[in-house]
């Protein structure tokens, strides 16, 4: 990132209010998480058992989500993510709603993915 970005980035973040600010970090993380690491690494065939905490951000439970299904194409996942992302941070739909239909998103695309193997 250049240091003007950097800089620039920095500036929106302090104008913000603080819930704000957490969601853009939470944002920033959900995108370093689509970064493909260079190595290529052995993924579970099987969802990874990672328990949904009583208190999690709708960002945090994509990471928790991508990280329990591994197996599953970041880019097929990419369109209806960002569209309960969307819900949640534009139009105010409530945190625990977008997050159960997050994990049958995940439930749904991992059954279609075994049938399709």
């Amino acid at each position: 990132m250049k240091p003007s970005t950097a800089d620039q980035l920095r500036a929106c973040c302090r104008r913000l209010p603080a819930q704000q600010q957490q969601q853009l970090l939470d944002f920033a993380e959900f995108l370093l998480s689509r970064v493909k690491p260079q190595s290529v690494q052995e993924v579970s065939e099987t969802p990874l058992d990672i328990l949904r905490p009583d208190e999690e951000t709708v960002l945090k439970s994509v990471k928790r989500l991508r990280a329990s299904y591994p197996m599953l194409d970041e880019a097929i996942l990419l369109h209806p993510v960002s569209a309960l992302i969307t819900a949640h941070v534009i139009k105010g739909r409530a945190a625990v709603e977008v997050i159960d239909e997050l994990e049958q998103l995940f439930k749904d695309s991992y059954h279609s993915w075994l049938q399709a193997r």
